[in-house]
C-alpha cells in the first residue's frame, strides 16, 4: 500500500517512518509537514492510504479529510495524533482507524490491516487512469459522459469537466466491452447514457447523451450497432 505520512514534527515522521519498515506491504512514498503538502502529495504520489496528524500549522487534519473527501477516489485516512477529542470527527469523516500517539507497532499493523480491507471494498474497480489540469486521477466509469479522440490524446467528458488519457478508445472498449457503444471511429458514450438519435437539417445523425448537451455524429459505419442497442 502506498503511504503519505503528514505530520509537522520531523522527529514523529521519521519514527512513523521506522516503525512501517516492519509492516509488511508498507510503502512510504512520501513524507510531508502542513496541509497543503499533503494535498499535493496525494494527487501527484497516488497515495492509497494517508497517516495524518491533526495538529497541523495552516490547514489541520480534519480540514485535509474534509478536502480530500471530495477526490473520485481518495486515500483510506488513518489519523495519528497526541489526542482523544477529536475522535468523533474522525469516525464522521470515515476514516479507517485513530492512533494516539505514541504509536506502537500492533496498533499500527492493525489499522493498515483495516484500511487495506476498506480500500478493496470500497475503491472504484471500473474507471480510467486520467489527468486532470496536470495532474493524474482515475475517473470512474460512472461519471463519464463520452469520449473522443484526437491524434494524440482521448478526452475524458465529464460533470467535473474534461480529462485526458493516454488509453485507446480500442483499448477502452476491448477493456469493458458491456460498457460502451462506438457511435463514431473517434467517439464512444456508455451505453446507459445513450439515450436516442437526432437528426441535423443535413441528413446528420447525432446522439443524444444523458446529463449532456453535446450531440456527436454518428457515423453510418456504426449507426446499425447503435440502433440495435437503443431497441434494447
Amino acid at each position: 500500500m502506498r503511504i503519505l505520512i503528514a505530520d509537522d514534527e520531523p522527529l514523529a515522521r521519521a519514527r512513523m517512518t521506522a516503525l512501517l519498515r516492519d509492516c509488511e506491504g508498507a510503502e512510504v512514498v512520501a513524507s510531508v509537514g502542513d496541509g497543503e503538502a499533503v494535498l499535493a502529495a496525494c494527487v501527484e504520489a497516488r497515495v492509497e492510504l494517508l497517516l495524518l496528524d491533526i495538529a497541523m500549522p495552516g490547514l489541520d487534519g480534519i480540514g485535509v479529510a474534509r478536502r480530500l473527501a471530495a477526490l473520485p477516489d481518495p486515500p483510506q485516512l488513518v489519523f495519528c495524533t497526541a489526542y482523544d477529542e477529536h475522535a468523533l470527527a474522525a469516525y464522521e469523516l470515515r476514516a479507517a482507524d485513530y492512533l494516539l500517539k505514541p504509536v506502537r507497532i500492533e496498533r499500527l499493523r492493525e489499522a493498515l490491516a483495516r484500511a487495506t480491507a476498506l480500500r478493496q471494498r470500497t475503491r472504484p474497480t471500473e474507471a480510467l487512469n486520467a489527468q486532470a489540469r496536470g495532474a493524474p486521477i482515475r475517473v470512474p466509469l460512472a461519471q463519464i459522459l463520452y469520449l473522443s479522440a484526437d491524434d494524440k490524446y482521448v478526452t475524458v467528458h465529464r460533470d467535473e469537466g474534461e480529462a485526458l488519457t493516454e488509453q485507446s478508445l480500442k483499448a477502452i472498449e476491448e477493456a469493458f466491452p458491456e460498457r460502451f457503444v462506438r457511435i463514431h471511429r473517434a467517439c464512444l458514450i456508455p451505453g446507459e447514457r445513450l439515450l436516442g438519435l437526432q437528426r441535423d437539417a443535413d441528413g446528420t445523425l447525432r446522439a443524444l447523451i444523458a446529463g449532456s448537451d453535446a450531440r456527436p455524429e454518428v457515423s453510418r459505419r456504426n449507426l446499425a450497432a447503435v440502433r440495435k442497442l437503443l431497441r434494447q
